[in-house]
């Protein structure tokens, strides 16, 4: 009986070694993220822009329910990184800005995707 124990505590030890393994797995995969795409406004942003040719500061904010601040300050910071674009422009007197997906943009919200895909897969198959 002594056997079938320890072979028993074997198996468990390895199932945990394995378990444990995948949860590492999947952290380093999810500490991988594309933190500037991530974040719950920008990927806002960014699929909003994925989707459409380009819009405007108003349709986006419109569209985001975000602020003129908030708005602002990320896309800004999108903008900084190479993914959107910004166009500023006068219609009449009043400003008009614009905004639209870079191709490195459309490359980083792909792989964002792919990453978010495979932390899917990877959840459901345990």
């Amino acid at each position: 009986m002594a056997a079938k124990s320890g072979a028993v505590r074997v198996s468990r030890e390895e199932k945990s070694k394995r378990s444990a393994a995948v949860v590492r797995q999947q952290e380093s995969t999810a500490v991988n993220l594309d933190r500037l795409i991530h974040e719950r406004t920008r990927l806002a942003i960014v699929s909003a822009l994925a989707v459409n040719p380009s819009l405007t500061f108003n349709e986006l904010k419109e569209l985001l329910g975000a602020s003129d601040g908030n708005l602002s300050v990320h896309a800004r910071k999108l903008e900084d990184a190479g993914y959107i674009a910004c166009t500023k422009s006068f219609a009449g007197r009043m400003p008009k800005t614009e905004f639209r997906l870079t191709a490195a943009g459309r490359r980083a919200l792909e792989k964002y995707l792919n990453h978010m895909e495979a932390l899917i897969q990877a959840t459901r198959e345990r």
